[in-house]
């Protein structure tokens, strides 16, 4: 995906990114569909998400406390704190949990991606910050790596669909991950999500991870390539000199 050069590259420039990845796939989607921590559903380009799954049969979202930009009291909307225990009515009532960047928020951080899964009766689609300077007023605990995802998921029981990464220069990186609890269901359109495993592929493939958000830290040379798993030490040595 082409982005604009001026877009803001701390903020702006990954959750577009993330948007098209989602416009990507959102349709494939039916049933039950939930945002969960939503806030007012909206995408930051002007529209909502409850759009971009446009064959929804309905769609909820939920918040949490008000004063954490979270529970509106809108037509529809579900209150819920991912760091208690999932009420039982909310186990498995839909098809497809959607969640963008609030993992970082929230310090019980398994407990709540626990809750994630346990809402879906089959899809969880993530983005969250993999490379991003610390914000929000309410929290900001943790950053992820692709391993961290798939080892979340994989202990709830859940298998990756697709996972990717921006790698624009000197820009915050996200993660956006789908995965399915029945990986059965979708082998005949697995094509659609045309996966590589940034785990196991070789050190060959370049680009794949996108880490040029670190560029500016290294003060006395420059890089303009993907990290790779087997680069982590050299470049760990290099910026420690």
């Amino acid at each position: 995906m082409k982005l604009n050069k001026d877009i803001d590259r701390k903020f702006r420039l990954a959750r577009i990114w993330s948007n098209g990845e989602l416009r990507k796939f959102a349709h494939l989607f039916n049933g039950d569909i939930a945002n969960v921590s939503g806030w007012k559903d909206t995408d930051k380009e002007g529209s909502y998400y409850r759009d971009y799954f446009s064959n929804a049969k309905s769609y909820t979202i939920t918040n949490y406390k008000s004063e954490a930009r979270g529970f509106q009291g809108m037509e529809g909307e579900i209150f819920l704190d991912l760091t208690e225990v999932l009420p039982d009515d909310l186990k498995g009532k839909f098809n497809v949990v959607f969640n963008h960047t609030v993992l970082e928020h929230i310090y019980e951080v398994h407990l709540a991606f626990r809750n994630l899964c346990s809402m879906s009766k089959d899809i969880v689609i993530i983005v969250v910050p993999f490379l991003q300077q610390m914000h929000a007023d309410y929290g900001d605990y943790w950053r992820f790596t692709p391993l961290t995802i798939r080892r979340m998921f994989s202990e709830n029981d859940f298998e990756i669909l697709y996972l990717s990464f921006n790698s624009e220069p000197n820009a915050s990186v996200y993660i956006f991950c789908i995965a399915t609890r029945n990986p059965h269901l979708w082998k005949s359109i697995e094509r659609k999500f045309d996966y590589v495993d940034p785990i196991n592929a070789n050190d060959g493939f370049e680009n794949y991870i996108g880490c040029h958000a670190i560029e500016n830290v290294i003060s006395s040379k420059r890089f303009n390539w993907g990290l790779t798993y087997t680069k982590w030490k050299r470049l760990i040595s290099l910026i420690s000199k």
